[in-house]
């Protein structure tokens, strides 16, 4: 478990947006429940150290999205301007709802390619592990590098500005009423970090 509120030097954002965020009723599995009252910013951030991408989202003090991305992870449009991603190691499905069809869109594209560069880390740390783990030799740690370049990362000027939106003006981006089901369970095998 990470603490949210000492997000180290090493963990960056990498692209912040503004939503409403819902998660799913862990009840029936099918309506929506609100976890911020307003909309709030929805960041992705690297960790160079462990190579990870995750989207955090914090109400007040309060983290409201921690979500780690996984090559094997969906970003659906349910509707022009809401999507959703299941998280099977959080166990519930996330929701935003954005104040347009850009920024829904904006979000989508960033999932999808920070979904491709983790599954390039996840490929280059089991090559990694392969390398340093053959009978002849102890292993040996080491950084894992990032698949990514700065420029790749930071995007231009426009991709990392976030949009200034007041509560009054911004329409509220309702959820449809019923989420899409978990339709697979993920097997996760033992993580193993390098040092």
């Amino acid at each position: 478990i990470h603490d949210f509120f000492s997000l180290s030097f090493r963990e960056q954002p990498i692209f912040s947006t503004r939503a409403h965020v819902f998660q799913i009723d862990p009840n029936t599995k099918k309506n929506w429940v609100p976890t911020s009252k307003h909309a709030v910013t929805v960041s992705y951030f690297y960790d160079s150290t462990r190579n990870v991408y995750r989207i955090i989202s914090l109400d007040g003090s309060k983290a409201i999205i921690n979500s780690t991305i996984t090559p094997n992870m969906t970003f659906t449009k349910t509707s022009q301007k809401f999507g959703q991603w299941a998280d099977s190691r959080a166990n519930t499905v996330y929701g935003l709802g954005f104040s347009s069809e850009h920024h829904l869109s904006k979000f989508a594209e960033k999932f999808q390619e920070f979904k491709e560069a983790a599954r390039i880390a996840k490929e280059k740390s089991h090559e990694k592990m392969e390398l340093t783990s053959t009978p002849s030799q102890e292993s040996a740690g080491g950084d894992i590098q990032s698949p990514l370049t700065p420029e790749s990362i930071n995007g231009t000027d426009d991709e990392r500005a976030m949009p200034e939106v007041t509560q009054n003006s911004e329409p509220r981006a309702e959820p449809t009423q019923n989420a899409l089901p978990f339709t697979h369970r993920y097997r996760f095998h033992s993580h193993i970090l390098i040092k």
